[in-house]
């Protein structure tokens, strides 16, 4: 059994486009969409260049998931919870 970690780009209704994808394969399990990440996991038996094939021919954009997409995730939250206040940039501080 194996576990593919995939970065997809996908919008709302994309989920639902993803998984018809991901049921026609052979060999795949489990599939868990994470949509506030676009993180996708598929466990089962298929080869993970078919399973990121399948979602390429569906229409959507993916890659293997790496460590730069955690770092990218954390720095998009911390982002979105920041204020507008003080912020810094090039050494150069912002009022």
């Amino acid at each position: 059994m194996e576990t593919v970690e995939l970065k997809v780009e996908m919008v709302g209704m994309h989920e639902k486009r993803l998984r018809k994808c991901l049921s026609k394969l052979k060999g795949v399990e489990k599939v868990e969409v994470d949509g506030n990440s676009q993180k996708v996991v598929v466990t089962g038996y298929a080869h993970r260049n078919k399973i990121l094939k399948a979602i390429r021919r569906g229409g959507l954009k993916a890659d293997f998931w790496s460590a730069q997409n955690e770092l990218l995730n954390a720095y998009a939250a911390a982002t979105a919870t920041a204020t507008y206040g003080n912020f810094r940039f090039n050494n150069y501080n912002f009022f």
